[in-house]
């Protein structure tokens, strides 16, 4: 297929963006198609024998079929678990958009047929004083394709979100439900509220049970 790059964002942060996002490169993978992945920035992480790593940049690399090093995925990486800008602030660093959206623009280069860029936390999260994180995708200019965390208040956020999205001219792609409580209340009734009010395609839905198998999802508007 020709190659196609996509930026995931979530409604919130903790909601499955990076499980969403090893789904669709698991998918991408049997169907034969080649996959990359960037997490340009990623707050906390762990200690290993390569160095200190983010545990969702390395599930992104687990699962591109390009062979990727670590640094390729995750080019700016913080200690600490909070907002990104706060974060740096507190290491005397800083990130910008355009020397991100640059590192971005190197692993697009690679022509994998599936790209993913993904974010961190939502769609306004800070970058530093002056930008967010979806100034990344204002200079790359690639659609976005949103994870909505399926829980009690979902629906406000994720049509906030893509109200947001709109109004600024962003494309977005697609929409991917995640169930992430087991019981939540009238989650069939929640799904048909959203595909009714956003005018963009439903990927695919992630039950709470679902086992991390790409081919037991169906997946709409990617291939």
């Amino acid at each position: 297929m020709t190659p196609k790059t996509f930026f995931i964002t979530g409604t919130d942060t903790e909601i499955g963006k990076t499980f969403a996002a090893c789904c669709l490169l698991q998918a991408a993978k049997k169907r034969g198609f080649s996959t990359a992945a960037v997490k340009p920035v990623a707050a906390g992480g762990i200690n290993t024998n390569a160095g200190f790593r983010n545990e969702d940049a390395l599930q992104l690399q687990k699962f591109c079929t390009l062979q990727l090093q670590y640094e390729e995925i995750n080019p700016f990486i913080l200690e600490q678990a909070i907002a990104p800008h706060i974060a740096a602030e507190q290491e005397h660093r800083e990130a910008d958009a355009y020397t991100l959206a640059n590192h971005c623009k190197k692993i697009i280069g690679k022509k994998a047929d599936l790209t993913l860029i993904e974010g961190a936390g939502g769609w306004m999260v800070p970058l530093n004083q002056q930008e967010y994180i979806n100034d990344i995708v204002k200079i790359l200019d690639i659609p976005v394709i949103l994870v909505v965390g399926m829980k009690l208040g979902c629906l406000n956020h994720a049509l906030l979100t893509v109200k947001a999205l709109n109004k600024d001219g962003f494309k977005l792609h697609g929409w991917i439900a995640n169930q992430v409580v087991p019981d939540m209340p009238v989650f069939k009734e929640n799904i048909k509220t959203l595909k009714a009010k956003i005018k963009a395609p439903l990927i695919t839905t992630i039950p709470w049970s679902y086992n991390g198998e790409a081919s037991d999802l169906t997946i709409n508007a990617m291939f």
